[in-house]
């Protein structure tokens, strides 16, 4: 990566990127580390969910996605807040772009040298469970422990529904909690890995309804950690308060869904990218 000059006359900031508003869970905890960074929101609203994308099609449009979206922000780094984007296309962002791009690995690592019972269950979409960079990262980082693959699709709508105010029941999460705890192997599982930016959001509801009490893991502090480590070597000192937060979309956010999501950032939207 190039060195990168930062104007001084705009306060450091990052560009959070995401097809959904799953980020959210990432900007809370970079807020929390962070509070003085501005932070911008890329969503690529005409192509949610990357879930139900093929790799295919997916890889040239989040580098060029998000390629212009940190282009119209003028952020210093980019953060892809999405593990479907992150698995199938950070290599190719970090060469294109001359920013730092920090990307979100599935907490697999740490879940399983936490385990006490040597059973950890790994909650993402479809894709990522499918996918060879997830099969790798257990080989790499399992410890030897047993990883139940737990496809969640359904989760995305629900961290959605539950922005916009709805009320997630037991009955909504019944099945996803069955392929944890009533499947073979999940008797064990005392540690559960939220392996999309989403699923963070329900982490609350997700305690509450399983029939017993077990960890819920995220890499949302890691990525906060990150992107501060970032900052220290670019020299950028993060004032006391941010700057103005900018939304981007790829569609025309016309129900303001998605500005009503990130509404505790008080984003101000700009044209679609």
């Amino acid at each position: 990566m190039t060195e990168v000059a930062h104007s001084n006359s705009l306060p450091p900031s990052a560009l959070i990127f995401d097809s959904g508003v799953g980020a959210i869970s990432i900007a809370r905890e970079i807020r929390r580390l962070l509070p003085g960074l501005t932070l911008h929101f890329g969503i690529d609203n005409s192509f949610y969910p990357y879930g139900s994308r093929s790799e295919e099609e997916l890889r040239p449009r989040i580098v060029e996605q998000a390629g212009a979206m940190m282009r119209a922000s003028g952020a210093d780094i980019l953060v892809v807040g999405c593990n479907t984007a992150s698995t199938l296309a950070l290599p190719q962002l970090r060469k294109v772009l001359d920013r730092p791009v920090v990307g979100v690995v599935p907490a697999v690592k740490p879940a399983a040298a936490a385990s006490r019972a040597g059973t950890i269950a790994l909650i993402a979409t479809e894709g990522t469970v499918n996918r060879n960079y997830t099969r790798d990262l257990i080989r790499q980082y399992g410890n030897g422990c047993r990883v139940i693959n737990v496809p969640a699709p359904e989760l995305v709508r629900l961290a959605e529904a539950k922005l916009r105010g709805e009320t997630i029941t037991a009955r909504d999460l019944e099945p996803v909690l069955a392929r944890i705890f009533h499947t073979a192997g999940g008797d064990r599982v005392d540690i559960a890995v939220l392996a999309c930016t989403h699923f963070p959001l329900l982490r609350e509801e997700l305690d509450r309804y399983a029939p017993r009490r077990i960890q819920w893991v995220d890499s949302g502090a890691a990525i906060a950690r990150r992107v501060s480590w970032w900052l220290d070597e670019l020299k950028l000192a993060q004032p006391d308060k941010p700057g103005a937060s900018r939304l981007l979309t790829s569609a025309v956010d016309e129900d303001r869904k998605i500005l009503g999501a990130f509404a505790e950032f008080d984003p101000s939207p700009l044209n679609t990218v």
